[in-house]
C-alpha cells in the first residue's frame, strides 16, 4: 500500500531538512508531507527544499490542526497508510518500517511508537506518560504503552473514521481514545526515548486540555471498557 508520512512542523528550520532526508532514506517510496504551522524561521522553505510536499498554515494554530491538515491531504492522495512523526528529532525516522510492520502483517490498525519511561525522559513527563497510558488502557480495553507519543502509523480506515476535536496536543489524545473506542486494533512498538530540542508543549494550558480529554471518558475509567 502507498504510504504518506505527515510531519507537523513549527519553528523547526534547524531540524526539518535532516528529518526529511532521513525519512526519505527510511521509506524511499513514501510521500512526505510537511505541514508548516505558521513558522517564521523558514521551516517551510527548508522542508520543501529537502524534497517534501509542503502545506502551509497561514498562522500558528497548533500541532493538532497541522496533523489534521496533513492527514486530510494524505487521504485525498489515495494512500493506504499514514505515518505521523515530529519535526524536532524526538523520533528516529529509521524506525518507520518497524511501525508499519504490524499493519502490513494484518495485526494492527494503529501502531504507537512507545517510548521507554527511563532516566532519559524528564521525571515529570514520566509520571504523566504513565498516567495517560494507564487511563487509555482502561478506557480502550487494550494495552497502551505510550498514549502521548506523536510517532504513529495507521490505516486509511482509521484516518477516515477517526475525526477528533482539538487543535493542539489534545488532538493526539482524542485520536487515540476515539480509535480505541471505535474498536480499532492498537499495537505498541518500542522506540528510543530521545530528548534534545525544547518541546512546544505548554505545561499548564496543554496539560489542562489533556485532562479534559480524559474527563470525557470518566465512565469508562471507573467501570472499564465493556
Amino acid at each position: 500500500m502507498r504510504v504518506a508520512i505527515v510531519i507537523p512542523a513549527y519553528q523547526a528550520a534547524a531540524t526539518i531538512r535532516e528529518i526529511v532526508a532521513r525519512t526519505h532514506a527510511a521509506a524511499p517510496t513514501a510521500e512526505i508531507i510537511v505541514v508548516d504551522d505558521g513558522s517564521t524561521d523558514g521551516t517551510g522553505k527548508a522542508g520543501r527544499g529537502a524534497g517534501a510536499t509542503l502545506l502551509t498554515q497561514p498562522r500558528n494554530r497548533g500541532k493538532g490542526a497541522a496533523l489534521r491538515a496533513g492527514i486530510r491531504a494524505a487521504t485525498a492522495r489515495g494512500v493506504g497508510l499514514v505515518v505521523s512523526i515530529d519535526a524536532d528529532g524526538q523520533h528516529a525516522p529509521e524506525d518507520i518500517p518497524r511501525l508499519l510492520q504490524p499493519i502490513e502483517e494484518g495485526r494492527a490498525d494503529l501502531v504507537l511508537g512507545a517510548r521507554t519511561r527511563d532516566h532519559v525522559m524528564p521525571i515529570s513527563r514520566r509520571f504523566t506518560n504513565w498516567l495517560s497510558a494507564t487511563l487509555a488502557s482502561r478506557i480502550g480495553g487494550q494495552a497502551v504503552s505510550d498514549a502521548q507519543t506523536g510517532f504513529r502509523a495507521f490505516t486509511r480506515a482509521v484516518a477516515e473514521r477517526v475525526q477528533p476535536a482539538g487543535d493542539r496536543y489534545e488532538y493526539e489524545a482524542n485520536f487515540l481514545l476515539d480509535a480505541l473506542r471505535a474498536g480499532f486494533r492498537v499495537v505498541s512498538v518500542d522506540v528510543p526515548t530521545i530528548y534534545g530540542v525544547p518541546s512546544h508543549f505548554r505545561p499548564w494550558g496543554d496539560t489542562w486540555r489533556m485532562a479534559r480529554v480524559f474527563a470525557r471518558h470518566a465512565g469508562r475509567i471507573v467501570v472499564g471498557a465493556t
